[in-house]
């Protein structure tokens, strides 16, 4: 671990010497001085003296200088002849030193002798620059060893006195003597001594002397004085810097390089925190592209930027100890200095990788190389933010397509993001440009991982960084909001919601920039104007910190639009004013006063005066009013709105409700109306003549007649509304939502509405449908619209009550709704071209969407009902026999025979183009699966009980909540949008229909359906248990005589969802965020509390496997193909959420090849079939292959098994032991055996030389294995030689050898000499294949099918380099004799030779010897005779004799 350490030492030789030394120096300086003034005559006339004098320098007293008269060079010739001339030499030279000795006892002379002599030239003549004395006698040869030896024998004198008075330091000087010198003459002697020195004297002259080192001594010490160094740097981590400048400069070897830098990242743990940039920026400086990755691998795994910087108690702490005894210090630099350490770090290594290409690509290759989450650290992002703020394009890419990578696998993290932008906020400041970049780069892909990344990273760019970079954080989303790309607009606008709320003060300096977006909502959906003006008035009406400067902006953008004609543009307007009366009318609590609000009068004016705007605005057509209607409920349901506003908004509500769309109703209804009228599907007591009603059809009909008409008008100055039927659905829904608010939830006002009938028409019209006009159809279809959509908010309104009775009600709406769907569909198939009235008036747009070529105005409703007749129990009007069980014979047989008989003699159309025109069904609706049996009794005239009811939720309206619930998940909870199909072609919007929906987290839908998992498993159990009944009853006959084929159907589709809906659940990606953990263990309880009764809490392994154990047991009672794959793929997710997926592959394969080998037929008797059959065929195969322990015998087992009985089986039937495989399954078997052969193959790890004997054994064992299932499967194309069949082949055959010649080859190349016999005979099969391949080629041509030829030429370039690629294992293993080259005649699938080559023309010849050799002129039956020789490779696609004929 880095950690920050007190340079104890450095203080202590500074500022605490002790004071005993002090004195004694002192003392004993003084004695020097009088000792040296006593011999400063004697000195200057010894042998040191005269020679000095003679050769050019006067030396002089005191403080002055010494002076020279000559040039330096002339006085070092002088003194070295007058020494060697001398009587006395080379004695002479002792005697020379013991004067220089002498003159430099006293500290003036010597530190004259120190600094460079004073130039004096006798023609006025001077020098720039002279050396010192000391230094002029080092550049003498004979003189330089006993001048170094004299200057390390003065040094230790003035070891402890740091600088004097004048800043000279004595021991850094004498340093700087011995540096540059034009020549050393011992320099290990002198390495040897300055290393002695080095272990005794203080660290701060311990520093000048290391690093001094590489000036001092010569190159062939370099590499001494570096394993010196290198021991000392593991001794000693207060020396780091200087040795490793030393050893930056020092000339060595690239082995000793390593071995240091090997020490040097040992000690990088322990390194002091101010000394890291150093050491790093050695390593990384110290690097070849040889070892590159290797060593920033290691160097990344001991970089723990994290401990750098320290909590802020600690931090304070340290400070304080650090500078304790420190006058004037604060607390802070701790803080400041650790982020400059890392600054400083970073800085090296953006200096490494912006000017050494290897080292950014082996910090790419290192990140890359982290495969889990816990690997990564914050050095990875700060990495790759400085990869991609350098100028290289490289590594600019590189780091983007990395990090892209990491966060679409989820190895990095928003958690990883937070503690880096914690940690690290100074030092990312300076590479905001980068991460700028990199967030905008992520919001645009379409991987929602990716854009979720880069969201957090615009976040905690907002939240850590100065205002600049708010402001180009807010720019930059703004600039997102305007691109007009959906996914990319809703996550801008979500992000800027989310700051505001964080951060509202902040955001509120920005809103000008946001306000900018109003120009252009043309781009956005309704949706997103929602979001948008909920973020601007958010910022323009906050109680604290508004942004008021853009309120009148905003008024005057909205009373724009809603003054507007033109329906979109009015649709902004009504968006814009219900948000904004959202945030002006919000409600603030009083302090004192909990249920009163504070809003001021001139704010409450405002409010009413929008709504009443809006309202007038919006009465000028029904899609608007409609609209308004939702909206305002939208708002009730979702924003807590002050008393005075809310009471305003329901003051009349409840009574405009009754006025528009409820009458009273008698025995008979009068009026003149296209079809006879009826009150249909009363709930209540039957024996009430008089009642309530809700008016449909008259509604439909007035609206249909005054089609085009103003929608309002003024008769006797009162305006006079008409009430289209299309606002009664939205109008009840903000009915409704209004009582919750007001009445806390009590319903009782309104529980009438429930059971009410509608005034629709008699259901026989339908039977009549052939005969009807086509006005005529299409006022039924909008009645049935209407009347389903009625039922469906009538549901959403009820489904939460707890009353046994409401509860009767409600399921009975639901069997009233499949019901109608069901007649429905028949008048659609009647009615083409028809465009239904619409029920969700925020899509991309509020014009009718014809669902064919023809286009019919959208106020026409196409809504038909499908009862009974008055005096038929309205009950009895629910879907099909099967949901009519409870009920008495003769009622079942009087409304289900029609039912049926209708269903079968009329077409029908599938409703599933049509889901955007029905209403939104809320996820409380699903509670409804809850409900078991539910009886009331009913009682006669004389209230008498009479007969018990009983009703419980049947198939089909088990199947309705299920489909519903199903696609809710899908819209919500899968990860990746592709997968979500539209509702229908073109252009539409993909969230129509879901935007109650688009309200709820992910998180709390998943909480919910957490909660319906009790319920779901036992809706699944009930379908097994009925399954099972069945094939016990009928002795396992699926199509047994007396099958209830439609109830069969029903039950069959609930299953399948039942397993879809699970595993869209568990499939759910933030099951994998720790904070989710506990949710998903709540989940798997559920299902591991079905099997096993609950007992101490279990594992997430344990619950696991069993829940799998629980799953498994369902595998018995699957009535269809595409239900056991559901199974299949739920499995697979449920063991995936574990950590040993590996334990539950055996089962999974197991059960993947039972159902493989399980003969799958309709209830009609006839065998499964269809492209959507072999879709799900070809997906469980996959499965199967994935997950068997060895996929080369799997593949072996059902070529060699199964494909043989199915040859020899009649045409129609299927293979014995695999009975999906027939003839029209083979093309799926044959492309998933294919394909998984080749996945396998990839897998097989390259032989290397290394291995051992065992080890290449069971390689080349295992692709003898591999080479004989492609032989099998290449030669299949002989006897289904359909195009689909040879393309698959030629696609895969090139992929097989491609990864042979890049895989197998290598191998062979090792293993030829000791399993010669294994290696030919693996040749000699793969020879037959390749020659097959080649026959395949030639067939293509001859036929001229682009599909086949498209493969041709990479295939024959393949086939090409094996030979060759043979050929060269050959002559590696000293055998090219085993080896010879011919030509193969062309020749097609069946063997046959090609003889129209040559009548062809001389082109086709050409391109057969280019593209690969001809074929050799003998036939495959002479080849295997020329092949005795050994491993002859006379291939069928090459040859080197490409001028040898072809014939």
């Amino acid at each position: 671990m880095m950690r920050k350490k007190r340079r104890s030492s450095v203080d202590i030789s500074k500022d605490a010497m002790p004071t005993e030394m002090s004195m004694s120096k002192k003392s004993r300086t003084t004695g020097r001085q009088a000792k040296a003034v006593a011999k400063e005559d004697t000195s200057n006339d010894s042998v040191f003296g005269q020679f000095i004098r003679q050769s050019g320098v006067i030396l002089k007293q005191g403080s002055t200088a010494n002076e020279i008269a000559v040039d330096q060079v002339v006085f070092q010739k002088r003194l070295q002849q007058q020494l060697k001339k001398s009587p006395r030499y080379p004695g002479v030279l002792q005697e020379f030193i013991t004067g220089l000795e002498s003159h430099i006892e006293d500290p003036e002379r010597f530190r004259n002798c120190l600094l460079p002599c004073v130039p004096c030239l006798a023609d006025g003549d001077s020098s720039s620059f002279q050396e010192s004395l000391l230094r002029m006698l080092l550049g003498i040869e004979m003189l330089q060893t006993l001048v170094i030896n004299t200057l390390f024998e003065k040094l230790p004198e003035f070891m402890f006195d740091g600088a004097g008075e004048d800043g000279l330091n004595i021991p850094h000087v004498i340093v700087n003597q011995l540096k540059w010198l034009d020549r050393v003459k011992d320099s290990k002697e002198l390495a040897g001594k300055l290393m002695q020195l080095v272990s005794v004297a203080p660290v701060e002259i311990q520093r000048d002397i290391i690093t001094s080192l590489p000036e001092i001594l010569e190159d062939s010490q370099h590499s001494d004085i570096a394993r010196e160094l290198n021991v000392l740097l593991q001794e000693n981590t207060q020396l780091t810097v200087p040795i490793l400048d030393a050893l930056s400069s020092l000339n060595l070897s690239s082995t000793l390089l390593t071995e240091v830098r090997a020490s040097v990242m040992a000690t990088l743990s322990a390194v002091q925190l101010e000394d890291l940039p150093v050491v790093v920026k050695f390593i990384l400086h110290s690097i070849s592209s040889s070892d590159a990755l290797e060593v920033v691998c290691e160097l990344r795994g001991k970089l723990e930027l994290e401990l750098c910087v320290l909590p802020p108690v600690l931090q304070a702490s340290q400070s304080r100890v650090k500078n304790k005894g420190l006058t004037g210090s604060t607390d802070t630099s701790a803080p400041s200095s650790s982020q400059d350490s890392v600054a400083l770090v970073l800085d090296s290594i953006k200096s490494a990788v912006r000017f050494q290409k290897t080292i950014s690509e082996a910090w790419l290759k290192a990140i890359e190389n982290a495969d889990a989450a816990e690997g990564h650290k914050a050095v990875d992002l700060l990495v790759l933010f400085i990869l991609h703020s350098t100028n290289a394009n490289h590594s600019r890419r590189g780091a983007e397509k990395v990090l892209k990578v990491k966060v679409r696998a989820g190895q990095i993290q928003e958690a990883l993001l937070q503690r880096t932008f914690r940690g690290h906020s100074q030092v990312m400041r300076g590479y905001f440009p980068s991460i700028l970049a990199l967030a905008q780069t992520l919001l645009r892909c379409p991987d929602p991982c990716m854009v979720a990344f880069g969201g957090h990273m615009y976040r905690h760019s907002f939240t850590a960084f100065d205002s600049y970079c708010q402001q180009e954080v807010v720019g930059s989303l703004v600039t997102h909001v305007c691109s007009g790309v959906g996914g990319e607009v809703d996550v801008a606008l979500e992000l800027l919601c989310g700051l505001v709320t964080e951060k509202p003060a902040e955001m509120a300096l920005y809103a000008v920039f946001v306000k900018g977006v109003l120009d252009y909502m043309d781009n956005l959906t309704p949706q997103q104007i929602r979001r948008l003006f909920h973020l601007l008035s958010s910022m323009a009406f906050r109680q604290h910190h508004p942004a008021s400067h853009i309120q009148d902006d905003m008024h005057i953008v909205i009373r724009k639009q809603l003054s507007s004609t033109v329906l979109k543009y009015k649709r902004i307007g009504i968006i814009g004013a219900v948000r904004v009366v959202g945030s002006m009318g919000a409600y603030r609590p009083v302090g004192g006063d909990p249920q009163g609000g504070n809003l001021p009068k001139e704010t409450y004016r405002q409010v009413t005066a929008l709504l009443e705007l809006v309202r007038s605005c919006s009465d000028s057509s029904s899609e608007a009013a409609a609209l308004y209607y939702d909206e305002l409920s939208n708002l009730v349901l979702t924003c807590t709105l002050d008393p005075l506003v809310q009471a305003w908004i329901g003051k009349s509500v409840l009574e405009d409700f009754q006025e528009d769309f409820v009458v009273d109703v008698g025995p008979e209804i009068t009026g003149s109306f296209p079809f006879p009228v009826c009150a249909m599907y009363n709930l209540d007591e039957e024996d009430s003549q008089v009642g309530i009603a809700i008016n449909l059809l008259p509604l439909l009909s007035d609206d249909l007649e005054h089609k085009g008409a103003q929608w309002s008008q003024t008769v006797n100055n009162k305006t006079q509304r008409r009430v289209s039927p299309l606002c009664l659905a939205p109008f009840f829904r903000l009915l409704r939502l209004c009582e919750v608010q007001q009445r806390h939830g009590d319903l009782e006002e309104i529980d009438a509405l429930l059971g009410c009938p509608l005034i629709l028409t008699d259901m026989d019209v339908v039977n009549k449908s052939e005969s009807l006009s086509r006005p005529e159809r299409e006022f039924l279809c909008g009645l049935l619209f209407y009347t389903i959509n009625w039922f469906r908010e009538v549901v959403n309104a009820f489904c939460g009550q707890k009353d046994p009775e409401m509860k009767m009600k409600v399921v009975t709406r639901l069997q009233n709704i499949t019901y109608l769907q069901s007649i429905l569909e028949q008048i659609l198939a009647a009615t083409p071209g028809y465009s239904p009235p619409l029920a969700n008036f925020d899509g991309e747009s509020t014009e009718g969407t014809a669902l064919s070529t023809s286009t019919v105005a959208p106020k026409k409703g196409k809504k038909e009902s499908a009862g009974k007749k008055k005096k038929t129990p309205p009950k009895n009007s629910s879907a099909d026999s099967s949901q009519l069980e409870e009920l008495p014979e003769a009622e079942d047989t009087q409304q289900d025979h029609p039912e049926k008989d209708k269903e079968t003699s009329k077409p029908a159309v599938s409703l599933v183009s049509y889901r955007p025109f029905f209403r939104e069904l809320d996820m409380e609706v699903l509670g409804v699966l809850q409900c078991g049996l539910l009886s009331r009794s009913v009682l006669d005239s004389e209230l008498h009980s009479k007969v018990r009811e009983e009703v419980q939720l049947g198939p089909a309206e088990l199947v309705f909540l299920l489909e519903d619930m199903w696609r809710k998940l899908e819209f919500k909870l899968t990860v990746s949008p592709a997968k979500r199909a539209p509702f229908l072609k073109g252009k539409t919007d993909k969230s129509v229909g879901f935007s109650h929906l688009q309200q709820t987290s992910p998180v709390d839908l998943a909480s919910r359906c957490v909660l319906l998992l009790p319920t779901l498993c036992t809706h699944l159990e009930n379908c097994h248990n009925h399954f099972q009944t069945l094939l016990s009853e009928n002795q396992g006959v699926v199509d047994a005589p007396g099958l209830d084929v439609k109830e069969h159907q029903l039950l069959s589709s609930a299953y399948q969802l039942l397993l879809q809906v699970l595993h869209t659940i568990f499939s759910w990606s933030g099951f994998s965020q720790p904070e989710h953990r506990g949710l998903l263990k709540k989940a798997l309880g559920v299902l591991a509390g079905r099997l096993k009764e609950e007992g101490a809490e279990l594992t997430l392994e344990q619950l696991i496997r069993h829940s799998f154990e629980y799953l498994l047991n369902f595998r018995s009672t699957v009535p269809s193909l595409g239900i056991a794959l559901g199974l299949s793929q739920l499995l697979i997710t449920v063991a995936g959420r574990g950590g040993h997926h590996a334990t539950y592959r055996e089962q999974t394969a197991t059960l993947a090849r039972a159902f493989l080998c399980q003969e799958w037929v309709t209830t009609s008797g006839d065998r499964e079939k269809g492209p959507k059959h072999n879709e799900t065929l070809q997906t469980l195969l996959s499965i199967y292959l994935e997950h068997t322990d060895d996929v080369l015998k799997a593949v072996e087992e059902i070529a060699g098994e199964g494909i043989p009985e199915l040859l020899n089986a009649a045409k129609d039937a299927s293979s014995r032991t695999w009975p999906t495989l027939n003839r029209l399954t083979f093309l799926v078997f044959y492309k998933g055996m294919m394909g998984e052969l080749e996945k396998a193959v990839r897998k097989i790890p390259p032989g290397r030389h290394s291995d051992s004997t065992e080890v290449k054994s069971e390689k080349l064992l295992t692709w003898n294995m591999a080479v004989r299932d492609f032989h099998i499967l290449v030669n299949l194309v002989k006897v289904f030689d359909n195009r689909s069949v040879l393309n698959v082949c030629l696609k895969y055959g090139r992929l097989f050898l491609e990864s042979f010649l890049k895989l197998g080859m290598p191998l062979l190349d090792f293993s030829f000499k000791k399993h010669k016999e294994d290696v030919q005979s693996l040749l000699k099969t793969f020879q037959l294949s390749t020659r097959q391949l080649h026959h395949l080629c030639g067939h293509s041509k001859i036929r001229q099918d682009t599909t086949l030829t498209n493969h041709v030429p990479a295939l024959k370039k393949s086939l090409e380099q094996f030979v060759y690629r043979v050929k060269a294992m050959l002559t590696l293993n000293h055998c090219q004799e085993a080896f010879w080259l011919g030509n193969l005649k062309n020749r097609d699938l069946k063997g046959q030779e090609i003889l129209s080559q040559q009548s062809q023309g001389s082109d086709d010849e050409e391109e057969e010897g280019s593209l690969m050799p001809d074929e050799h002129s003998e036939d495959e039956e002479s080849d295997s005779d020329g092949r005795r020789n050994g491993n002859r490779k006379e291939e069928g696609e090459d040859d080197e004799n490409t001028d040898d004929s072809t014939d």
